[in-house]
């Protein structure tokens, strides 16, 4: 045998074989090729990491009321906050106060969502589309909720309708965009080999165009979300009769800042569990991808 004998017929030296694949023909385990040392990213996950910060936020406002540092004329104290909430517990008016006001949020994001997925599509797909829809829509962006109150009660009256749709706009802006953006940042490559397939369009739709704005439909829902919540705050302060708002705005005529403050907390804790219910679905629904966080 020559010296070239060692040498494949492709120019490359033969590759040893690790023990499984002499084993079982089975390639085994690739070894980590990343450079040893500091690597970069976010470093390990911290435990409890949505919590944490509202641990030390708590932390300094009890401090803060047990030390006479913050004056509990101006900020309840959080013992007074938790006996206050039990008081409104035992009488039942935490929690209808409580079921209005998530009835409100609810059919409002429902309504904004549906609206908000549609003109996106509409939009995203059809350059006359976009043409009709983008421009009104962006103006309406421009223009703040509180601002269109006063319209919407002359169209409305004061009733539950105008509260949800009140709601609903303030929901139905992030949606279009996030998802219109995701339609209008799907690969060109994607739409090319869906056309060498030959898929029609509703498969075209249905394979390419939805999976590839699901992450930018997701981010919005978590705008949309919150802008459920900071909507139902300025609906149930106008004329309502029942709501977390209303029970806020009912205790700031009285002088009552502990009753305003269990509102503030149940509209954060509201708001908190719904983020991560849909950061909990973000992850969940688009897994295969590897982003900064993993």
């Amino acid at each position: 045998m020559t010296a070239l004998g060692t040498v494949s017929r492709a120019g490359t030296a033969p590759r040893s074989r690790t023990s499984s694949e002499r084993a079982g023909g089975l390639p085994g385990p690739r070894p980590d090729v990343r450079p040893a040392g500091r690597r970069l990213g976010l470093g390990r996950p911290v435990p409890a990491a949505g919590l944490l910060g509202i641990v030390v936020l708590v932390g300094v406002w009890v401090v803060g009321s047990a030390t006479g540092l913050i004056d509990q004329r101006v900020l309840s104290a959080p013992w007074t906050v938790v006996t206050t909430a039990g008081d409104l517990i035992a009488k039942g008016d935490l929690q209808e106060n409580l079921g209005v006001s998530l009835t409100r949020a609810a059919l409002g994001l429902a309504w904004g969502v549906g609206a908000g997925v549609v003109l996106a599509l509409a939009s995203g797909l059809s350059r006359v589309g976009d043409a009709l829809l983008d421009g009104p829509i962006q103006v309406k962006r421009a223009i703040p909720n509180l601002a269109l109150l006063p319209l919407l009660i002359l169209w409305f009256g004061i009733g539950e309708p105008m509260k949800v749709i009140t709601i609903a706009l303030g929901v139905f802006i992030p949606i279009y965009v996030h998802t219109h953006n995701g339609l209008r940042s799907i690969d060109s490559r994607y739409v090319e080999l869906a056309e060498t397939v030959r898929l029609t369009r509703p498969q075209f739709v249905r394979r390419v165009v939805l999976p590839g704005a699901l992450p930018g439909f997701l981010l919005g829902l978590r705008f949309a979300v919150t802008g459920s919540l900071l909507s139902l705050v300025v609906v149930e302060q106008v004329n309502a009769t029942a709501g977390i708002g209303y029970m806020m705005e009912l205790a700031r005529t009285y002088g009552q800042t502990e009753v305003i403050v269990v509102g503030l907390v149940v509209y954060g804790v509201l708001g908190f569990a719904a983020d991560a219910a849909v950061r909990l679905l973000q992850r969940r629904v688009l897994a295969w991808r590897r982003t900064l966080e993993d």
